[in-house]
């Protein structure tokens, strides 16, 4: 039941995704057809291990990317030029698989990449939450020797805390010294200055930015499925979750910025929740059982 459920929203969302990326074609020709060249776009894929036998599907995915959009590297500061498409490739949390399966794809097609990593747990096995996702559980984490063996002319790493900490919910200070130790510790170990910064489960707030800054970094990295580099020295940048096993259409539409609608999405689904809650609230429960009871009915 569960497995259906998670289909149907998954075609759901391929089906609202298809259209907006037709409207926004359908604008985009009118605006040419004005004169008006459309703005640039740039997504940055978000990825975590790659599995042996997923090996193919993400060096299909990586053709993909070349054909679609110019690859370019995560800490990219360049004013895009208007009408094109851009992409950035990231690797969450460190897996070796990375490594092994997808390093050598990149490498074979001269696509630039990123790997934030837990900087206390290089070579061990994660100990976070998973979430739900067993295949973490099973991974081994990318050692400090892998790390240096690296080709530095394409493949980039970032810090992804030291010890994968959801940090919204820990001391400022304690923040402070997931962001900076983590940052020195690789910096360490690769000589080279590490400005890049993952945010462990996507979770962040303004505090958490304004700690990033203050700790060297000059971006840092969430899962909200937003365009990338309108700015082009922006501090926060947003990703798509995306997987080898993703449909064909599914990647494109995702690769192309057709997902960027699902934080809106996301907010409206907040405000009607907090609205039923309210309702709720007032007619059967204290707010968190009648908020606990909306999301169930939802």
């Amino acid at each position: 039941m569960k497995s259906i459920r998670s289909k149907l929203n998954r075609l759901l969302k391929l089906s609202v995704a298809l259209v907006f990326y037709l409207c926004t074609e359908v604008r985009n020709a009118i605006g040419r057809s004005a004169k008006r060249t459309p703005s640039a776009t740039c997504v940055v894929l978000h990825y975590h291990g790659i599995r042996p036998e997923h090996r193919l599907l993400f060096a299909a995915q990586m053709d993909a990317l070349k054909r679609l959009t110019t690859p370019i590297p995560a800490d990219y500061k360049t004013p895009l030029a208007a009408g094109q498409h851009y992409a950035i490739v990231t690797f969450d949390d460190g897996f070796s698989t990375v490594v092994e399966n997808a390093v050598p794809e990149l490498v074979r097609r001269r696509i630039p990449a990123t790997i934030f990593v837990v900087s206390d747990l290089l070579g061990a096995t994660p100990t976070w939450d998973s979430l739900g996702h067993d295949y973490i559980l099973r991974e081994q984490l990318i050692s400090a020797e892998q790390l240096q063996g690296l080709p530095v002319d394409l493949i980039r790493v970032g810090s992804h805390g030291l010890s994968h900490q959801f940090l919204p919910s820990v001391s400022e200070e304690q923040a402070r010294n997931e962001l900076s130790e983590s940052r020195k510790k690789l910096s360490d170990i690769l000589s080279t200055e590490i400005t890049l910064f993952s945010f462990p489960y996507g979770a962040f707030n303004n505090r958490l930015i304004e700690l990033c800054r203050a700790a060297g970094y000059k971006r840092a990295f969430t899962i909200l499925p937003s365009l990338a580099l309108k700015d082009p020295q922006e501090l926060v940048t947003g990703r798509i979750a995306v997987e080898p096993t993703d449909w064909a259409l599914e990647f494109r539409l995702k690769l192309l910025g057709a997902y960027r609608w699902l934080p809106s999405a996301f907010a409206l689904k907040q405000v009607l929740f907090s609205f039923l809650s309210i309702k709720q609230k007032a007619a059967y429960a204290p707010e968190e059982n009648g908020i606990m009871r909306t999301r169930e009915w939802l």
